[in-house]
């Protein structure tokens, strides 16, 4: 009887200790299973060189530097011809020409008049040698003689009036073609075939392949710190990678619109992708607002949109960057002020000062006070 009561409490102490066990193996199972916070890595950029000037971009329009009008200098009826904007001219090339049948028939009607004048010119001349002579030998008068002159004269003048005139039609024949001045790309076609057009009518506009320049309006601080020859960089909208070096040719004085002063660059080199029409963006430096500042890149700056201000004329931009504290291994939010733009840096002017490790990856998926992991700097 004694073996029959112990055994069951026996059997429940063991059970007992049984269900003890799995529950603290369980429990250190969990203990393990538990993910350990994640220490993300951070790349920074070192605070460290001295910026003292930003760059400001304007959109514009490539444009010739010269348009050069070519048109006949004598009126008449047009050829048919055959031109088209974007064509490439070689100097001398044909542009357009008139219908030279009835220059032709001028030409003609102006040689029959001097052939009419040489003989008059001739006629009087001999009635003039007889005069002379009958007047020595006393048959004739004075005043034949002198009737006889004003004769010859009078043909010897229309003979030379005849023959400018035959120079000036067969001139005019000559001008019925229009050829390129100069090695051209085709702007504009302003007349069509077949029409009658007056002497000095636009037909054509031309402009050489290895001048061009852009031109933009600017605020009257940034007009101020502008001086004719300073150098800009020219970027073209659809071929990023193609730049060109630029000055400054002109500042207008007078403003087109109200504080908006024109500003026209002209480039110092060509490329073989440049048309007219063209959409580039002018590159110029100016001062920055402060002294100097610090270049950081764009990708350091906090897109949250919780802080900063785009800023404006009288007011620098507002960002917030991410600064790696290294006592405490974390990072921590701080306030710049962003002074302008250079390449693809972003300028800061307050906020910053040097030996700062500013975040310049995965800001996005960092927080005020995390800690984070060192990886590198760059300069």
């Amino acid at each position: 009887m004694f073996n029959n009561k112990t055994v069951p409490g026996g059997a429940m102490k063991r059970t007992a200790w049984v269900i003890l066990a799995l529950t603290f193996l369980g429990a250190c199972r969990e203990e393990r299973a538990a993910p350990e916070p994640v220490v993300r890595g951070l790349k920074v950029h070192e605070v460290a060189e001295v910026e003292r000037v930003q760059t400001r971009r304007f959109p514009s329009v490539l444009e010739p530097s010269d348009l050069t009008v070519l048109s006949f200098e004598i009126g008449g009826r047009m050829a048919e011809f055959d031109l088209d904007v974007g064509q490439r001219l070689a100097e001398g090339d044909m542009v357009a020409q008139l219908d030279p049948e009835a220059l032709r028939l001028q030409v003609e009607a102006a040689e029959a008049a001097v052939a009419q004048a040489e003989a008059s010119a001739r006629n009087t001349a001999e009635t003039l040698a007889r005069q002379q002579e009958l007047l020595q030998r006393g048959t004739t008068t004075r005043v034949a003689v002198d009737d006889a002159k004003a004769q010859a004269d009078s043909a010897a003048a229309a003979l030379l009036q005849a023959q400018k005139s035959l120079e000036s039609a067969e001139e005019n024949l000559g001008k019925a073609e229009l050829r390129a001045p100069f090695e051209g790309i085709v702007n504009s076609v302003d007349a069509t075939a077949f029409a009658t057009i007056g002497a000095g009518t636009p037909i054509a506009t031309i402009y050489s392949p290895d001048g061009f320049e852009v031109s933009f309006s600017v605020s009257f601080d940034a007009a101020t710190e502008l001086v004719v020859g300073k150098p800009a960089t020219i970027r073209l909208a659809d071929r990023p990678d193609v730049t060109l070096p630029a000055v400054v040719s002109e500042i207008g004085s007078r403003a087109d619109t109200v504080s908006s002063f024109p500003i026209v660059l002209r480039l110092e080199d060509t490329h073989p992708l440049l048309k007219a029409g063209m959409a580039v963006e002018a590159a110029i430096d100016f001062p920055l607002p402060a002294r100097e500042g610090y270049p950081i890149p764009i990708a350091a700056l906090i897109k949250d949109g919780q802080s900063g201000s785009p800023g404006d004329a009288q007011t620098p931009a507002q960002a917030g960057v991410y600064v790696y504290e290294a006592g405490s291994s974390t990072v921590t939010r701080r306030m710049v002020t962003v002074g302008g733009i250079r390449e693809n840096m972003v300028v800061v002017i307050d906020g910053l000062a040097p030996g700062d490790l500013v975040a310049s990856a995965g800001v996005t998926f960092l927080k005020e006070g995390q800690e984070v992991k060192l990886l590198g700097s760059e300069g």
